[in-house]
């Protein structure tokens, strides 16, 4: 870096300052002036045409020279807003020569928004009155936000604003700039959302990307998202003299090269927390392992256990061990303290080899062998199930093959946020047209067959696009801070792999064709009827699950035969609604023991209750998992142990 020319005021013989990388400079102490002769103190006040009385010791440095604090300050502040441009810059064009050699995608739109955004159009011109109705409205709004900031300024207290998260500080309502910023931004994008959401006659799926893409808009250009308009962020950048945006542009330069080149915000602090040394520490042993799943068995916490053990599949596309984070709320060691056997299917994170991988080998390879393993094992002869979303809709696919080929194995079974009916999935409907697809495929391709861990995180994440990416955003570049050291947001970053053969089927035949739910998914050689299945079925949903929506939960519970079904519901969403120790004493659970037609009948029978549903799932699995046994102890089953829990599977990094 250059040095800083000397001003007029430094002395001539100043020692030149050291070549370096400095982040903040330290004042310069100027030349100290020679102390005046102490006299002797007067009685009286001096005249104003005497002289001063003399002070008796020379004045600190800053004193002695006014401004120069200031000017420090002001040398300082430049100084690091260049280096963080310089960083920046740096950053952006080692990621542009990163992707230089990389195939531009196919398709400038994959999101497949501009049919929609058309046909919305065209209905809004199709009815100039309502546009215009729309018009006089922002205007009629924009009239008292304008009347309201005038009163405001006039002394009258302010009207609180909307609430909102991104604007809770409140350094948003003390400078009246800031304010009228805040509510100008949030009237304008609540009217524009509002207008879209309005339109009339175009097709639904349409109209909700659309509503999609502008809720995505309007939530990028929040003035909370851009350092010039964050008073939160130009606090922090007064106060640290620029460092908070040097941090800032170091974060924003890591999460860059660690995205190869793509911007891959960090929501964790990762290297806080190692898999099978602070998460992921239930004791346990891995009793099998083959080229799709290690099966883990978990110690016991008592003396007896039933007789009926239990196996958890959970979803491929995430990892296992978000059911055993911390010991405080692991669902695995609260069950194994229940007096139940645990096993957990830890699928592997599948590489290139496993790129024609799909249903099938998965109900054989997966479903079938983890149950026979289990049964080995336990020395049992039939065991209940747990599907956790994917999980789930595959665990469902798999009795109803069970059912048609006459197999009891699997006594009763409990699904986690899971669908079977996909016809009300959510906004994830909206990445499974033909369009979005072939981009989805295109990337698969590009990556030998597999789907990179990335991806479907990146997709996640736009579904909840505030909490998810913008709050990163302004906390790890705006203000510089380093991600929290939370467990559950490393979980969330350790995505894994998906085959091509797989994740492709999943997303037309189940999203595209909702074939399960028609009666027209193949698998197994067979076409699965979830009519009959009629073994005992326990359905939980989240009232604010985003990603398996609580209707479409209770629409795939009532798709099975049996008349032994029990729908629960949980407040939170699809992670904290399922994994909420009781010990935490957290939102509530709504239980309702009928399964009327619609979710709206069975919410106004229901009774609410308040933190946990675990304890009442438990109750209804230990009526129906036989009686107590010794326990039985993972080291000494007929399966070898062949290493620790949480196994290598789950430690494979995509």
């Amino acid at each position: 870096m250059a040095k800083s020319p000397q001003t007029p005021t430094e002395p001539p013989a100043r020692a030149p300052r050291k070549a370096g990388r400095p982040t903040s400079a330290k004042p310069r102490p100027p030349k100290t002036p020679k102390p005046a002769p102490v006299e002797e103190p007067v009685a009286a006040t001096p005249e104003p045409n005497t002289a001063p009385k003399p002070e008796p010791a020379p004045e600190p440095a800053i004193a002695a020279f006014p401004g120069t604090e200031q000017a420090q300050l002001i040398e300082t502040l430049s100084m690091n807003l260049a280096k963080a441009a310089m960083m920046a810059q740096s950053a952006i064009a080692e990621a542009a020569l990163s992707q230089a050699d990389r195939p531009a995608a196919l398709s400038a739109d994959p999101f497949n928004v501009a049919p929609a955004m058309s046909s919305v159009m065209t209905s809004l011109a199709a009815r100039p009155e309502k546009l215009f109705h729309a018009q006089a409205d922002l205007f009629g709004r924009y009239m008292e936000l304008w009347a309201s900031t005038a009163r405001q300024a006039g002394g009258e207290a302010p009207t609180p604003a909307p609430a909102d998260k991104r604007f809770r500080d409140p350094a948003w309502s003390e400078n009246p700039m800031f304010d009228m910023m805040r509510r100008s931004y949030l009237l304008t994008s609540d009217w524009m959302n509002s207008l879209i959401a309005g339109v009339e006659d175009i097709d639904p799926t349409l109209k909700r990307r659309a509503q999609f893409f502008t809720r995505l808009l309007t939530d990028a250009f929040s003035p909370s998202n851009f350092l010039a308009s964050n008073p939160v962020a130009l606090k922090a950048l007064a106060e640290t003299s620029g460092e908070s945006l040097v941090k800032g542009m170091q974060n924003f330069a890591a999460d860059l090269e660690r995205g190869g080149g793509s911007l891959r915000i960090s929501q964790a602090d990762y290297g806080k927390f190692v898999v099978g040394e602070n998460v992921a520490t239930a004791p346990g042993q891995v009793v099998w392992r083959d080229e799709l799943f290690e099966l883990i068995q978990y110690a016991p916490q008592g003396e007896t256990q039933h007789a009926i053990p239990l196996l958890i599949f959970p979803p491929w596309i995430n990892k296992f061990y978000i059911m055993d984070l911390q010991p405080g709320n692991s669902l695995i060691r609260w069950l194994s303290a229940q007096g139940f056997t645990v096993f957990v299917c830890s699928w592997v994170n599948p590489d290139l080899d496993k790129a024609g991988f799909g249903f099938d080998d998965y109900l054989q390879k997966g479903i079938y062998r983890a149950v026979e393993k289990t049964l080995e094992q336990a020395g049992a002869e039939q065991l209940n199930a747990v599907g956790y979303c994917i999980g789930g809709t595959l665990l469902g696919a798999a009795l109803a093959h069970m059912a048609a080929k006459g197999d009891k194995r699997v006594a009763a079974a409990t699904f986690f946020a899971a669908q079977h009916d996909f016809k009300e999935a959510g906004d994830l409907l909206l990445f499974t047209d033909e369009h979005w697809l072939n981009e989805i495929e295109r990337q698969m391709d590009a990556a030998g067959g597999v789907l990179p861990g990335a991806v479907m995180a990146e997709t996640f994440n736009a579904l909840r696009s505030n909490d998810l990416i913008w709050s990163f955003f302004i906390s790890n570049y705006l203000l510089g801070k380093d991600p929290p050291a939370f467990d559950l947001l490393f979980w969330n970053a350790d995505q894994t792999r998906m085959p091509k053969a797989l994740h492709m089927a999943y997303l037309r035949q189940m999203y595209g064709a909702n074939a399960l739910a028609q009666g027209a998914f193949q698998i197994g050689g067979l076409t699965a009827d979830l009519s009959q299945v009629s073994i005992p079925l326990y359905f939980q949903a989240s009232r604010e699950d985003h990603i398996a929506p609580m209707n479409s939960v209770y629409r795939s519970a009532r798709l099975f035969g049996g008349q032994d079904v029990t729908f629960t519901l949980a407040g939170s969403g699809h992670i904290a609604g399922v994994i909420n120790a009781p010990v935490a004493r957290k939102y509530q659970h709504w239980i309702n023991d009928q399964l009327p037609e619609t979710l709206a009948e069975w919410q106004a029978g229901a009774v609410e209750h308040p933190g946990s549903w675990w304890e009442h799932w438990a109750g209804w699995l230990h009526e129906r998992s036989g009686p107590q046994i010794p326990a039985r102890d993972p080291a000494k089953g007929p399966l070898k142990p062949i290493e620790p829990a949480p196994g290598s599977y789950v430690k494979v990094k995509s």
